[in-house]
Parts: structure tokens; C-alpha cells; sequence
């Protein structure tokens, strides 16, 4: 899990992001980005609809899981404001790899994570 000081708190703040976000996709996420002048650095959210899966339980390792491979990569995001959209229920179950692999993807698209670790 990242940090209280890496989430968002509040309707307000997600509200921004959507108003003024540029948009990457990927076939079981989307990613939007703004860039922030924050001294914290990044701000994170992942959302996981009911859509997605009615089991709570689903919906909360898929955003654990998310928010995991973010938290391993904080070094090298630079200060902006994330939001990924969670669209397939199979994110529960891909391969730690895969998953990693597609959210890094997206990030770079994005150009928020400054450079890739070897792994």
C-alpha cells in the first residue's frame, strides 16, 4: 500500500484530475495524468468499479495489487497526479509480471515514470 501522503483525499481532488487529464488506455486499464506542483511528490487512485467485480474482496486485490507495483516504482514517478481505471476482472488473477508490465507501460506512455528498472 503506498502512503497517506501518495492518495487522494476527497471528491474534490479526483474532480481535477478528470477535468484536466490527459488519458492513456490499455485494454484492461486506463491511466490519467496531470502533472502537480505538490513538494510530496505523486498522488495515486485506483478505481475498480462494481462493473468490475460484485465481490468486494476482488475489488480489493485488484487495487492492492495495483497499488503495490506503484509503491515499488515511486523512485522513479515523477510529481503528478495518477488515476487507473480498472475495466477487466482478470487483473485479479494475471501473473504479477503481466500485470506489472502493463501498468509500467502505461506509465511510460504517460511519461510520468522517468526511467525503467531492469528486472
Amino acid at each position: 500500500m503506498i502512503t497517506r501522503s501518495h492518495r487522494f483525499h476527497g471528491n474534490n481532488s479526483l474532480r481535477a484530475v478528470y477535468r484536466r487529464a490527459q488519458t492513456q488506455r490499455g485494454t484492461l486499464v486506463s491511466l490519467k495524468t496531470v502533472a502537480n506542483k505538490r513538494p510530496g511528490g505523486y498522488r495515486a487512485a485506483v478505481v475498480v468499479s462494481r462493473k468490475v467485480s460484485k465481490s468486494a474482496v476482488v475489488r480489493n486485490r485488484i487495487r492492492r495489487r495495483i497499488y503495490e507495483i506503484i509503491r515499488s516504482h515511486a523512485a522513479q514517478l515523477s510529481a503528478s497526479d495518477l488515476v487507473l481505471t480498472v475495466f477487466g476482472e482478470e487483473l485479479a488473477t494475471l501473473p504479477h509480471a503481466q500485470l506489472e508490465a502493463t501498468i509500467i507501460d502505461l506509465l511510460t506512455k504517460a511519461g510520468v515514470l522517468n526511467s525503467t528498472r531492469k528486472l
